[in-house]
């Protein structure tokens, strides 16, 4: 096979310095580089990076290599160029939520995530620039940890009084598909881009060995969907906000969103109150709507707590990403931002790692100590932030001391004395906790 191709990575530098440097720029022509046999090559090896199960066709990327990678890839941009290509349907696995609900989770054939890996990096690379900061989850070089690090610092040091916490329900099922492609025609011309975005739209999913068509929504789980779903929310709520709130705002205004989840902070409360009576308009317009449940506005910030004594109110939490924020303060008496693990997160980590250690009970103590680690390694590298050392504590010892107790499970002889699990622990040790 003759390299005649630019590369992903080459492609997409010059993607985004064009439309870093020219804001209403259009592209078109930038289908045929989605095929070069270079761009598939490196697609291939960032959807491989991230594992994850097969499609409904079974077929995993060990299969591929086993029956020839080369010939793989060959047929990929076969089909791309001339026209023929056309996705699977998605599995459709369902991932158990906090509140007792499921999350529905679609997951594409190796072909459907390599194509969407090359095509997603294309189009990242035009629309970042356009971005707003305060938004991140599923773009580059941003995690939650940056959210919760760009809140932490409004709230700790801002003229925050007020804050309102949003999510949209079922945001991923009801994301409209003609104002996904309108969205998309903003900086894209090509119309053999638009329509593989719209065959993967319209893929449909296989659930309890059912085929449907998706008319409505796109399965949460590929690289093009959270894409999609990001340049969604960015023109139907951030630039909303940016351009129209905030420039009406009284005092100082923060946004903070980690793709359906948002949080807003106000100075002053009358400011808050216009926002919320006018919010629900603007998701609705879209085929959005807030999850009434998870949307409220409350007190908080360095003069929550003697506002509430003056009003006599309850202190609240704000509920964002997996954790609880609370106001307190330091042995100084300065104020500070706290956090702690949500308590249904942290449960739901216990049962797993107990159902988890009861599978590995008779593996060699050495790979049960390393599996134990990563799922520690895990909790802790995300969990792990400051005030939250408690939590992870919790987290450490009810897994120490169900370890004992597997480990006594294995034999018939009784239950292991706390000196030989001492004995197991020094040769063995568990990751302790950490504050990041």
């Amino acid at each position: 096979m003759i390299n005649t191709s630019i590369g992903l990575q080459d492609l997409r530098r010059k993607l985004y310095r064009k439309a870093k440097a020219e804001e209403g720029w259009r592209f078109w022509g930038i289908y045929v580089h989605v095929y070069e046999w270079e761009t598939i090559q490196e697609a291939y090896r960032l959807a491989k990076s991230n594992k994850g199960a097969p499609g409904i066709d079974g077929v995993t990327f060990e299969d591929i290599e086993r029956e020839g990678l080369e010939a793989f890839l060959t047929g990929i941009m076969l089909e791309l160029r001339d026209g023929s290509y056309l996705p699977m349907r998605n599995r459709v696995y369902e991932i158990p939520k906090a509140d007792g609900s499921s999350r529905k989770l679609g997951i594409p054939t190796v072909i459907d995530r390599t194509l969407q890996r090359t095509v997603s990096k294309v189009l990242e690379s035009i629309h970042e620039q356009d971005f707003c900061q305060s938004s991140v989850g599923g773009r580059p070089k941003r995690s939650a940890h940056n959210a919760l690090a760009t809140l932490y610092d409004a709230l700790h040091k801002r003229r925050v009084n007020w804050v309102y916490e949003a999510d949209l329900k079922s945001f991923f099922s009801s994301l409209n598909h003609e104002w996904a492609e309108r969205f998309l025609s903003h900086r894209v011309a090509d119309p053999r881009i638009a329509t593989l975005i719209k065959r993967w739209l319209k893929a449909g999913v296989m659930e309890q060995g059912e085929f449907t068509n998706t008319e409505l929504g796109t399965p949460q789980g590929g690289s093009i969907s959270v894409l999609i779903s990001y340049l969604y929310l960015h023109y139907a709520l951030d630039l909303w906000i940016e351009k129209k709130v905030r420039p009406k705002r009284e005092g100082v205004l923060y946004f903070f969103r980690y793709i359906d989840d948002f949080v807003l902070c106000f100075e002053h409360a009358e400011s808050a109150n216009r926002f919320v009576k006018i919010l629900h308009k603007r998701p609705e317009r879209f085929g959005l709507l807030l999850e009434p449940s998870k949307t409220r506005l409350f007190r908080f910030g360095r003069f929550a707590e003697r506002d509430f004594a003056r009003y006599n109110e309850k202190l609240e939490m704000l509920y964002f990403l997996g954790l609880w924020l609370y106001c307190s303060t330091t042995k100084t008496g300065r104020f500070k931002v706290g956090f702690l693990t949500e308590r249904t997160r942290l449960n739901r980590f216990l049962s797993k790692m107990k159902f988890n250690m009861r599978e590995w009970r008779h593996l060699p103590l050495r790979e049960q100590v390393k599996l134990i680690n990563q799922r520690l390694s895990g909790h802790f590298n995300y969990y792990g932030i400051i005030s939250n050392y408690p939590a992870l504590k919790r987290a450490y010892y009810q897994t120490l001391k169900y370890w004992r107790t597997v480990l006594s499970s294995r034999s018939q002889r009784g239950r292991m004395n706390w000196e030989k699990y001492r004995k197991v622990l020094s040769s063995y040790p568990l990751r302790t906790p950490r504050i990041r």
